[in-house]
């Protein structure tokens, strides 16, 4: 072999560098969305992924009620929960949803994209969202991503 080495290169919490991005979800359909955001917060975007590390960047949401979903979704489409108790399971379509919290809707497709374990946990924390279209995080000088 040649003098070129080739090493594998594993980014760690002294290597990783976080950016802040912001998304604008107004008239963008929630599958693709949520799956761009799952993305950017797993790190995949990045040259330097790793899978057991969290070296993906933050990602905010605005105008969150303004999302969309394609064919009968808005009525078929059901968010169940369950207490756990007798007679304490819920049931909301999406359109009530989205009407009730709109926020709830972005965060519950993007949380299922993300792994299943403290990792995912973790990495599930750089996601904000918001339903109007202003955020508290301008310090952080986000950059437009668009998808």
């Amino acid at each position: 072999m040649d003098s070129l080495s080739y090493k594998t290169v594993s980014a760690n919490k002294a290597t990783i560098t976080k950016n802040w991005h912001v998304v604008d979800a107004e008239g963008q359909v929630l599958g693709r969305l949520a799956s761009g955001i799952a993305k950017v917060i797993l790190g995949k975007t990045k040259t330097d992924f790793t899978p057991n590390t969290d070296n993906g960047d933050f990602v905010i949401v605005v105008n969150a009620g303004k999302v969309k979903l394609s064919g009968q979704k808005l009525k078929d489409k059901e968010y169940i929960t369950y207490s756990g108790f007798p007679g304490g399971q819920k049931r909301i379509t999406a359109g009530d949803l989205i009407n009730k919290k709109p926020v709830k809707v972005i965060e519950e497709a993007v949380k299922g994209m993300l792994p299943k374990n403290r990792l995912g946990r973790k990495m599930y924390t750089n996601l904000f969202v918001y339903e109007g279209a202003e955020h508290p995080h301008s310090a952080q000088q986000p950059a437009q991503l668009k998808f």
